[in-house]
């Protein structure tokens, strides 16, 4: 997963003021052309606590098409249901180099109904 100069340059600059701790650790999202990729992290010790995508065996028998806003919002529902597993309620979303719309939206949104607080 390698982006480009001009969005790793994007997301850097946005990411020295999105900072994650273990009371509110950062949701990262990925987006690729097929797949989308969502993370929880902690960035005081550098750990990912939660993980999911659109390649895990959990969602790919529950969805048709990967690269839908309708399979964003069940990958966001997915790591809500995740994260409240091990107890996280509150994040920080960090939607890295990518515009506040579409997919990333609907990600976004999906974590909200499936109980994260932002």
């Amino acid at each position: 997963m390698k982006l480009s100069k001009k969005l790793f340059r994007k997301r850097q600059s946005l990411r020295g003021s999105i900072k994650g701790t273990l009371n509110r650790p950062r949701l990262s999202v990925f987006r690729s052309n097929q797949h989308i990729y969502a993370q929880i992290i902690d960035d005081d010790t550098y750990q990912t606590l939660v993980t999911c995508s659109t390649l895990d065996k959990e969602v790919k028998t529950s969805i048709n098409k990967t690269s839908t806003c309708e399979t964003s919002k069940i990958i966001g529902q997915k790591l809500a249901e995740r994260s409240r597993a091990k107890n996280i309620n509150q994040i920080i979303f960090d939607r890295g180099p990518y515009i506040y719309h579409g997919r990333i939206k609907a990600l976004a949104e999906g974590a909200r109904e499936g109980g994260l607080i932002f």
